[in-house]
């Protein structure tokens, strides 16, 4: 793949955005520098991935929901974010047009984990929280939050399989993998590119003795 600025001419669907270099909202908060938004065709990920967003700080007076991205997401083409950025509409009222700001509920915080990856066409609607190492797939739409390293999809999306083990899972949580240091984690990309969760935990314990 080859990063491209936001600005340039797309020429191929491989071509990439690190959200971390382009994304300017005060409310979307990135973790870490390798996140990123592959075939951005459209105008990007800030404007075109993330809706209903405020690009204003949030105040005590006037609250906004706030998006949390971990680092090492994989964002598909086209997909959505969906805010609610205190625009969503009272559906528990007769006319669910916003006549006056009194119409407006805040949904929630929406948080992406560490190392998942949001299929092409994907919705993420407000509020939701998806686990470190999840995966939803293309054109779900998710609804409720996700657990870690589960694959979720459908409309609305339903957990249809795991990507390990419950001992297995328990065990990469327990690691704290997207708290290293981002540049070891690339290092140590041959462990990471294994479904052999017990060869990556003696290889680090392995590391950890070596330099104490």
């Amino acid at each position: 793949m080859s990063e491209t600025l936001i600005n340039s001419p797309v020429k191929h669907w491989c071509e990439f955005e690190f959200i971390s270099k382009t994304v300017k909202n005060p409310n979307i908060h990135i973790k870490g520098n390798y996140s990123y938004y592959s075939a951005y065709w459209d105008q990007g990920f800030e404007r075109c991935v993330v809706r209903y967003l405020h690009d204003k700080p949030a105040t005590a007076d006037k609250p906004i929901d706030q998006l949390h991205i971990g680092n090492f997401v994989c964002f598909g083409a086209e997909c959505v974010i969906m805010m609610g950025g205190n625009q969503l509409h009272r559906s528990d009222w007769v006319s669910a047009f916003p006549f006056d700001t009194r119409s407006f509920v805040a949904a929630g915080d929406t948080t992406i984990g560490d190392g998942c990856w949001i299929g092409s066409r994907a919705m993420i609607m407000q509020g939701v929280e998806l686990g470190e190492g999840a995966i939803v797939a293309t054109g779900a739409v998710v609804t409720q939050d996700v657990p870690p390293y589960a694959i979720v999809a459908g409309v609305p999306a339903k957990v249809i399989k795991y990507r390990f083990s419950e001992t297995e899972i328990a065990q990469l949580l327990a690691l704290k993998l997207y708290d290293f240091d981002e540049k070891y984690l690339l290092k140590i990309r041959e462990q990471l590119q294994s479904n052999d969760v017990n060869q990556l935990i003696d290889f680090l314990t392995n590391t950890q003795t070596k330099n104490d």
